[in-house]
């Protein structure tokens, strides 16, 4: 008994040294460092185009801050058009920045998918590492193992069940079938997802089950549009909140709301003691501080992943990196912030401003902004009339934007959405980042059982040749 009682001192005593001694680390925190593999990092920008400029800076400040935190090139892979920093529109040829005082993101940067091999199959392959699946690109894939930590971060415009790429779209089903998919292989230990776009919680909300061992925020509700932010000129009739971008930057916001949070926090915080939950809630506070320019962050998942230390999937900031993307008193800066769905307008619109009368640049700017006003006058009519075709003038409006109660996926039957989506456009038009807002209007005809052919009908009459 007495030997016993020694034996129970000697391991209490050698427990709480280790708590105390390890190069002053708390023994839970000397336990993960042990037990974690590598870390991976799969980044995504699924927008082109110059106005769009924030979603590749966005994914370019991410692979930054990943790069600092000590994961390696060929561990972390990244999508994104690459249109931007060598745009003819570019102030700044070859350089990209995330914040009105940043520095450069994106030197450096590993180009593993760009161009058209920005597209869901490849994003899909990536994370399953299906190497034969992949077209193009680097042809680098998710080779993880069973202990390796995963940190996907996806930043684009979106809609009801959808986020977009260059060309075409990811539905929500198909995303969660991929991430089943990945934890039935067995090849990590546990994943976090942090999703910006419109509707992003409708990626997930009714969808993603507990057990998967994901931990998911996104930048909205199910409901909800995000908002692209360091946006402005600075004058009377295009105002900041506080600080505007540099002045050769107008007409573009160099970043999004909810991504800048987290990646501003993640730049000056301790990732070795702030947690996800931590994190969390500051992106929320940030991100919702002001909601008429704002929105309701969300979590989903398994919720007991949040209480892990960022830098399990962020890594350790290494004191001999050079990159400092900003100090810590930016972190609670805000310039104005625009609709993620009025970014094309609001370039077009500064663009109009500035152009001297008369000039070529006024007329473009004029024509672009009359086209877009149109397509979206187009859309909205053509949605409503379909609504009061399959459900008449006085519940049309009311069925097509009912929103699901939280907890209940966005529709009962993907494959209903998908090929009407598919009906729709192809009688209607293709349905840009605006226009992706009707998809739950769409859903929702899924939902009230409308049959195949009367889709079909009721399109050509809303939409007529």
């Amino acid at each position: 008994m007495i030997f016993r009682y020694n034996i129970g001192i000697i391991v209490l005593v050698f427990v709480l040294s280790i708590w105390a001694s390890v190069e002053g680390r708390s023994i839970s925190k000397f336990v993960t460092e042990e037990t974690v593999g590598t870390k991976w990092a799969v980044l995504v920008a699924g927008s082109n185009g110059w106005w769009n400029y924030r979603h590749q800076a966005d994914v370019c400040h991410a692979y930054q801050l990943l790069k600092k935190g000590g994961l390696k090139d060929e561990n972390i892979i990244v999508f994104m058009y690459d249109d931007i920093a060598n745009n003819t529109m570019n102030p700044r040829p070859g350089v990209i920045i995330n914040n009105p005082r940043g520095q450069d993101v994106y030197n450096g940067v590993p180009k593993d998918y760009v161009g058209d091999d920005v597209n869901a199959d490849n994003f899909f392959n990536v994370i399953l590492a299906n190497k034969s699946g992949i077209t193009g690109g680097s042809g680098k894939v998710l080779n993880s193992s069973p202990n390796d930590h995963i940190f996907i971060y996806y930043t684009d415009h979106g809609g009801p069940g959808i986020v977009s790429m260059p060309t075409g779209v990811v539905y929500a089903n198909d995303l969660i079938n991929v991430l089943k998919k990945k934890h039935a292989s067995g090849t990590y230990s546990k994943l976090v997802f942090y999703l910006e776009a419109c509707e992003s919680g409708s990626m997930f909300d009714g969808l993603l089950p507990e057990g998967l061992s994901i931990y998911v925020t996104t930048a909205s509700k199910p409901n909800e549009n995000s908002w692209g932010t360091y946006c402005g000129a600075g004058d009377a009739r295009d105002p900041c909140l506080v600080e505007c971008p540099p002045p050769e930057f107008k007409g573009v916001c160099l970043g999004d709301l909810y991504s800048v949070a987290w990646m501003e926090d993640s730049d000056v915080q301790s990732r070795e003691t702030e947690t996800l939950d931590e994190q969390y809630h500051k992106i929320a506070n940030r991100t919702a501080a002001n909601l008429t320019y704002g929105s309701h962050v969300m979590q989903y998942g398994d919720m007991e992943l949040s209480f892990d230390a960022l830098f399990q999937y962020m890594g350790v900031a290494s004191k001999n990196h050079t990159y400092v993307s900003v100090d810590s008193k930016s972190f609670s800066v805000y310039s104005r912030n625009v609709d993620q769905r009025e970014t094309e307008f609001f370039y077009w619109q500064s663009k109009y401003r500035d152009a001297p009368e008369g000039s070529d640049e006024h007329f473009e700017a004029r024509a672009r902004l009359i086209e877009i006003v149109a397509h979206k006058s187009q859309v909205d009519n053509s949605v409503k009339h379909l609504g009061e075709i399959l459900f008449g003038v006085e519940y049309g409006r009311e069925t097509l934007q009912r929103v699901r109660p939280v907890g209940q996926p966005l529709v009962d039957n993907w494959d209903c959405l998908k090929s009407y989506v598919a009906k729709f456009e192809a009688h209607c038009g293709k349905l840009t980042s605006y226009g992706k807002k009707h998809i739950r209007g769409i859903a929702n005809i899924c939902n009230a059982g409308i049959e195949s052919e009367q889709m079909v009908a009721a399109t050509l009459q809303a939409c007529p040749p």
